[in-house]
């Protein structure tokens, strides 16, 4: 068997990190190690990781030091930021700016980034339908993540720009059906209908970065946006009802009430959704279902991402 790979994976115990290591480890051929990268490798989270047989390693985001030994020595990087942590668009640059650099000093062949469009490339922060956060973006965990690409490009490091999207886990948390006062679950979305959301099952964002890191050099400076599905909020209210056994209808909430409920990041959130929506043929054209399928083996449509997941979503509905 040929030497494997060692892969840094970033926010190794966090969503999107954690199902790229479960990934890259269950890769049939075994082609690639993992080394996981957490500011706490002490956590239980960490142990659990060290159990599925990654090597654990100590990187925090504001000591650039602890990047650059963590990214030594390996061939690939699995990157991504976490806005939710603090909040801060400018914050996640800085961040990014650190990763950036990091991995240029590191010498690192090839390092996927996850990230997302910006939006003012198509809704000019001079536009009144939304809006501007944070002095300068529409959707800042959206923006701060496009602005970012051009510091690995700067950077010389060669890069993959994976756009990701909505989680389909969303229906399982914050976003899950609820009873109205009529006793009938809603699900209740800041989403005008007859647009289409793209979704995805956020463990398959593990699975296209081994499909992204098997290709060898072939998608270095180049972007691949994923989608397990494009549904209308009737569409994915419908196959929820099909799982969870009974009736669910949606329910559209206009943007602007949803900015004024007053909850943290309430604002960024129906910016975010008004985005998806306003520009749902750009959003979903640039996620050609037909060639994800194709490039990712097992990426799930939403229907089969809730059949496996019928017992979650019946607890919280």
């Amino acid at each position: 068997m040929s030497e494997q790979k060692i892969i840094a994976v970033a926010g190794a115990t966090g969503s999107q990190g954690g199902g790229v290591v479960r990934a890259l480890l269950a890769d049939p051929q075994k082609r690639f190690a993992v080394r996981a990268l957490t500011r706490d490798p002490d956590s239980a989270s960490a142990e659990a990781l060290r159990q599925l047989g990654a090597d654990v390693v100590r990187a925090d985001f504001e000591d650039e030091q602890s990047v650059v030994a963590a990214l030594t020595g390996v061939y690939g990087a699995f990157l991504v930021t976490n806005f939710w942590a603090h909040g801060s668009a400018r914050r996640e640059l800085d961040e990014t700016a650190v990763l950036a650099r990091a991995a240029a000093a590191a010498n690192v062949a090839h390092v996927v980034w996850s990230t997302l469009e910006d939006t003012r490339e198509l809704l000019p922060l001079d536009d009144a339908r939304m809006p501007v956060l944070q002095d300068q973006y529409n959707v800042p965990h959206f923006d701060a993540k496009g602005e970012g690409n051009a510091l690995f490009a700067d950077a010389g490091v060669p890069t993959t720009y994976l756009n990701t999207t909505f989680y389909f886990q969303n229906f399982m948390s914050n976003m899950a059906p609820q009873r109205g006062d009529d006793g009938v679950l809603t699900l209740t979305i800041p989403f005008e209908e007859g647009r289409l959301l793209a979704g995805v099952d956020v463990t398959d964002i593990g699975r296209t970065v081994v499909a992204i890191l098997s290709a060898g050099r072939e998608y270095i400076g180049k972007t691949v946006s994923l989608a397990g599905d494009h549904l209308t909020g009737a569409e994915y209210a419908s196959q929820l009802a099909e799982v969870i056994g009974e009736p669910v209808r949606f329910q559209s909430v206009p943007y602007d009430t949803f900015r004024g409920l007053g909850f943290p990041g309430a604002e960024e959130a129906g910016n975010m959704f008004q985005y998806y929506g306003d520009f749902d043929k750009e959003f979903t054209g640039a996620r050609d279902l037909e060639w994800l399928r194709r490039f990712v083996p097992g990426l799930k449509d939403f229907r089969t991402w809730a059949a496996e997941n019928a017992e979650a979503l019946k607890k919280v509905a």
